[in-house]
């Protein structure tokens, strides 16, 4: 067992509006290449690599990283819904860290379609149709509302019942994302709007408005995952350390307590931190920077608990406070998050740990966090996976 992965490259292409993109071969190949330059390392001497994408068929990835070489190595797709880009990396990081493999590649892409997010095979069971329940339980024609708008929207009025939090609070989330997004060239939506322009937004179900959700977007980022001897042996950067990693699913509290709030992830996304928060040896308010999976307003008011950012209940005040930006306690989403930056599904988690590579580098200009050192990732996927990585600057 090596002591820790380093992530020597990251490569990051703008997320665009569907239709707009190249294909998933293009867009991938293209962050594959930016992360190699990046690092500095020749495709050759990649030894495995793990490449995800919700939407596509079997090989794709295959069809994508052929465009930069035909080496031979493992190429093994990967998809766990929105938590896609993060499980590469995950099985990058374990490739590594296990001795596997000394230069792995995680890739992640997505060539969406506009639209809330469907089902593409109609002739089975759908893996969320226990999930759905619980929400067609609890809200009259439920049934009729989008598969994620109808969870997501549950769970934070769930949230408001149980905590009194004010659609306010949900609005500044968003309206804090786009003023972090104005900054970042990649991010898709990057014009600074108020809460009251977000609750003005047609409504999507309960609560929940357009504005506090994100769009679907084409994109792809990557990283080249290595053993820090691989990276001294060979002159690549090893400053970035991924220090702790893990990955939770479901557990039976989910279906059992009959919570929308557990049912998209609250409950995995604890879990997932507080095991990286042993093995790394600290809490989180030795935490920097976080990005975390703001896919709705919602799920980012959820996340600041789960993550132990704030006490339970107190994320209106977080928010309130300012806590979660520049001046307060730790900057979430400084790329914009999901909601402003964008969410082609495979790509996320990669570009998540894109941007804390960068932070961590002090390279991100006018929306760097100062004095970073120490930065989270949280990447969820319904159905369920959750993955939360902390990354380290030695």
């Amino acid at each position: 067992m090596t002591s820790h992965a380093v992530v020597a490259g990251v490569g990051m292409i703008p997320f665009v509006k569907p239709g707009t993109s190249g294909s998933y071969q293009e867009m991938g190949a293209e962050a594959a290449r930016l992360a190699l330059a990046d690092a500095g390392v020749p495709y050759d001497r990649i030894e495995q690599a793990y490449v995800g994408y919700v939407y596509g068929d079997s090989t794709a990835g295959q069809a994508a990283l052929y465009r930069i070489g035909l080496t031979g190595i493992p190429i093994m797709n990967v998809n766990n819904n929105c938590s896609t880009g993060s499980t590469a990396l995950y099985l990058a990081r374990q490739a590594v860290v296990s001795g596997a493999a000394e230069c792995v590649l995680a890739v992640g892409f997505e060539q969406m379609v506009p639209g809330a997010l469907g089902a593409v095979f109609n002739d089975r069971p759908s893996p969320l149709e226990d999930f759905l329940v619980i929400a067609n339980e609890a809200f009259e024609g439920a049934d009729q509302i989008p598969v994620a708008i109808r969870l997501f929207a549950g769970a934070g009025y769930e949230y408001q019942q149980k905590y009194g939090a004010s659609n306010e609070t949900f609005a500044r989330v968003r309206a804090k994302a786009n003023r972090h997004a104005v900054h970042n060239e990649k991010a898709i939506f990057r014009k600074e709007m108020t809460p009251e322009e977000v609750l003005a937004s047609p409504n999507l179900f309960l609560n929940l408005t357009r504005l506090q959700a994100c769009a679907p977007t084409c994109g792809a980022a990557a990283a080249v995952v290595c053993s820090e001897a691989f990276a001294l042996r060979h002159g690549l950067p090893h400053e970035i350390r991924i220090v702790a990693q893990a990955m939770t699913t479901d557990r039976s509290s989910t279906f059992k307590e009959h919570s929308l709030m557990k049912a998209v992830g609250a409950d995995m996304a604890k879990e997932a931190a507080d095991k990286v928060y042993a093995s790394a040896g600290i809490g989180p308010d030795q935490v920097d920077v976080v990005e975390l999976h703001d896919c709705f307003t919602t799920n980012e008011v959820l996340t600041y608990e789960a993550l132990s950012l704030c006490p339970p209940g107190g994320a209106e005040q977080f928010v309130a406070d300012g806590d979660n930006t520049y001046g307060g306690r730790v900057v979430t989403n400084p790329s914009g998050g999901l909601l402003s930056k964008g969410h082609p599904l495979g790509a996320t988690g990669l570009a998540q740990c894109a941007e804390l590579v960068t932070q961590l580098r002090g390279r991100a200009g006018v929306r760097q966090v100062e004095g970073a050192r120490t930065a989270l990732q949280h990447n969820l996927g319904l159905g369920g996976a959750c993955v939360v990585t902390l990354y380290q600057r030695a």
